[in-house]
Formats: C-alpha cells, structure tokens, sequence
C-alpha cells in the first residue's frame, strides 16, 4: 500500500527546490499525492477497508494544508506544482 523507496527517491528528485531537498512543501505533496493514488487503486478492490480509508482521508487533508501553506506564500509556486501533479483545483 506505500510507495517504494525508489519512487520516493525519484519524487524527491524530481520536485526538489535545491540539492538534497526532502521537506520543501512540494516534495511532500508529491509524496502524498503518489501515496494517495496508490490507494484510490487499493480501495477500488478491498472496499470495506474503513481503516485504511480513514488514513487516505488523513493523507488528503494533509496535502490540501500543505497546498494552501504553498498557495499563500507562492501562488505562482503552486500553480506550477499542481499543473506538474495534475491535481484539480
């Protein structure tokens, strides 16, 4: 259900700011969003899992802070990170 080490690694080279980067807004929500993905795809199969449900809706929230924490600081950082993730919004 989680990303592998290699696509996080991939992640945070693609959507870093700077060399080693890993906690800039944009690397976590591109995390996120590959985390959540993954299980849209596991819920589309196991339909009853209410508890794994309830960490994606966790996941969710966290990335629509992190989007509007980069939003009020950045808005043309933001336009750019969900036009790259293809996020709606």
């Amino acid at each position: 259900m989680s990303i592998t080490v290699e696509e996080k690694n991939r992640l945070m080279k693609e959507f870093a700011i700077k060399e080693g980067d890993t906690g800039s807004p944009e690397v976590q929500v591109a995390i996120l969003t590959s985390r959540i993905t993954t299980l849209t795809e596991h819920f589309k199969t196991h339909k009853k899992d209410n508890h794994g449900r309830r960490g994606l809706l966790k996941m969710v929230a966290l990335r629509r802070k992190l989007l509007d924490y980069t939003k009020a600081k950045d808005v043309a950082r933001y336009q750019d990170l969900i036009k790259r993730l293809g996020i709606r919004r």
